[in-house]
């Protein structure tokens, strides 16, 4: 149902800013009626009341074209159809839920339709996805990150391509599937988190520009024209953005937002888009009295990106740390390639874990340029915890040729090291579906796309990595094959070696809410010792974890007052020093005398 922008909403109207349109039509379960022009390019039919259910789409001027509300809570035939009318206050949470703070908390990434498969081939769903919420409980971590849930072309994809900001997909159960599983996992002591797509709209089903001036060629994005934040019209633009957010915090009740690729929110206006979303949110934080959350992904490795507001800041939360990934990464596998060139070597894994960016107005030699700027260790505006830190990622893993994990091309002890060096790190962790026991199942690249355009996109996909001599790899997005393959196999955690793993995420991770060392926001208490370039040792305040990537063993480590965890063969020497058969990784105390 088409509303307003502002805090206070009669949801009961049919509404729609159509600012160029001369007349505006609405039809309502297919009876056409002309609308009412307001004010500000606003349309409107005050007199008629919304009942939930009715299907509904507008026409502008004398177009043979209906289109559906750029505001659409539902969209259950697809987004090409007729908007569904949905009760808003049916999806608002119980006052109960007193939320929390997520800084420093672990997180824990999932997409809606691989997350679950049901015993009848049925899954993928926010319902089914609800019957695994007790294991994320006993695993220990804190919140849920929903990847997209916007709606989106066909049944399947990554969400990232949504063309509707306020709409829940059909196909993972609308709207009240998505206010069941946020109520179910607030029951649990979880807070959730949602992805959201700012930045564009999908190429299919994307009708706002028909609407009004919500794009501007004024500047550009890998999608094309940049979403309309500091042109003619921009306003309303803004609020739109805006009010998708209050939805979602707000009414819907969910405790935080995921914002995609912030660095392309052009917007070279007075006020940064992202500096009036945060203080909105403050407000609402005020108004819903809980703590709610803004995390941006942002490749500018700009401390400004956290600082608040207040001092000129952009007032986000948290931001991904994606050097922080590319050391761990580079550094335990050994890649070098893309990205990964100016990483892979003990001095860049402790350069990322003690100070968060490689790049820090220093050269990137995959950029071509001098990038970013430094994090100060000291500073009162950011900490630790605001910087996101993860060994895997929808990102880093699907947008691999084969959408291969970490894991699937090295060691567990090779794993549990790396494991080990995020959870019992500095930054805010985040844990990607499946990564906990190692999972056998990829996650690849997938789409439904009408069939023009889906062939578009699997060419694409295939000469995207030929260049790299890896275009056999790539699967092809639009086979439901390529799909199912990503669907987590649950069953699998209780063998020998996955559960072994998933044993060592669960210590992890109550040893880092059990020890106030392990998080400590202090990015002044954390300090890294390279041993050898195969072996590092992480120090947080009193404790250290040792990592050792092998393949050989660590004949020579660190001597510790006490061993708190361990994955692999450890070996004590009559001094107390460690070492380890291969690799691993071992939290300690260390004994007096050694630096800790």
């Amino acid at each position: 149902m088409s509303t307003c922008p502002a805090p206070s909403r009669d949801y009961g109207v049919y509404r729609v800013w159509a600012p160029a349109a001369q007349q505006v039509s609405l039809r309502i379960d297919g009876v056409e009626q002309p609308m009412r022009a307001v004010d500000d390019g606003w349309f409107a039919l005050p007199g008629l009341p919304a009942t939930p259910g009715a299907r509904y789409a507008f026409r502008l001027d004398d177009s043979e074209l209906w289109l559906p509300d750029p505001r659409s809570l539902s969209q259950p035939e697809g987004v090409h159809a007729d908007s569904e009318v949905v009760d808003p206050t049916l999806l608002r949470q119980e006052a109960s839920w007193e939320g929390r703070s997520l800084r420093g908390r672990v997180l824990y990434e999932l997409h809606v339709g691989t997350f679950t498969a049901g015993p009848d081939g049925r899954g993928g769903t926010l319902d089914s996805a609800i019957d695994r919420l007790d294991e994320l409980v006993d695993l220990g971590v804190d919140a849920v990150e929903l990847m997209p849930v916007a709606p989106f072309p066909g049944n399947r994809g990554w969400g990232y391509d949504g063309v509707g900001l306020y709409g829940t997909h059909a196909a993972y159960g609308g709207p009240a599937g998505l206010a069941r599983f946020v109520a179910a996992a607030h029951r649990r002591g979880l807070a959730v988190v949602l992805d959201v797509v700012h930045n564009h709209l999908g190429p299919s089903g994307n009708y706002l520009g028909r609407f009004g001036p919500y794009f501007t060629d004024r500047h550009e994005t890998p999608w094309g024209s940049a979403i309309n934040l500091d042109q003619p019209g921009s306003r309303q633009v803004r609020d739109f953005l805006l009010g998708s957010a209050r939805q979602w915090l707000v009414d819907v009740g969910l405790d935080g937002l995921r914002l995609d690729a912030v660095h392309e929110l052009c917007d070279d206006s007075d006020r940064h888009f992202l500096a009036e979303l945060s203080d909105a949110v403050a407000a609402w934080e005020m108004e819903t009295g809980r703590p709610l959350t803004l995390i941006a992904e942002s490749d500018r490795n700009q401390p400004t990106t956290v600082t608040p507001t207040s001092h000129g800041g952009l007032g986000m939360d948290m931001q991904w740390a994606d050097d922080v990934h590319h050391g761990v990464h580079a550094w335990i596998t050994g890649e070098r390639t893309g990205y990964y060139s100016d990483f892979g070597s003990a001095e860049a894994l402790s350069a990322v874990l003690e100070r968060v960016f490689l790049h820090a107005a220093t050269w990137s030699s995959f950029r071509q340029e001098v990038w970013g700027a430094p994090v100060d260790p000291r500073c009162p505006d950011y900490d630790a915890h605001s910087f996101v830190t993860f060994l895997q990622d929808h990102d880093q893993v699907g947008n691999r040729a084969a959408g291969d994990r970490i894991h699937h091309g090295i060691g567990s002890g090779a794993q549990a090291a790396a494991s080990a060096l995020i959870l019992l790190g500095p930054g805010t962790p985040m844990l990607f579906q499946g990564e906990e026991w190692a999972a056998s199942t990829p996650f690849t690249y997938f789409t439904d796309h009408e069939e023009e355009l889906g062939a578009l996109v699997s060419a694409g996909r295939v000469e995207e990595f030929a260049a790299m001599g890896w275009a056999e790899q790539v699967p092809d997005p639009q086979l439901r094959s390529t799909f199912e393959a990503s669907i987590l196999c649950w069953q699998e955690r209780t063998q020998e070696g996955p559960a072994a793993m998933l044993d060592w995420y669960r210590t992890l991770i109550a040893l880092r809410r059990e020890q106030a060392d392990l998080h400590d926001p202090s990015l002044a208490a954390t300090a890294v010792e390279v041993l050898a370039e195969e072996t590092v040792l992480l120090r947080r305040g009193g404790l250290a974890v040792l990592a050792h990537r092998g393949p050989g063993a660590l004949t020579s480590g660190p001597r510790a007052a006490e061993v708190l965890a361990s994955f692999g063969e450890v070996s004590h020497s009559t001094d107390g020093t460690l070492g380890l058969a291969g690799a691993g990784a071992v939290v300690l105390r260390p004994a007096p005398g050694t630096g800790g």
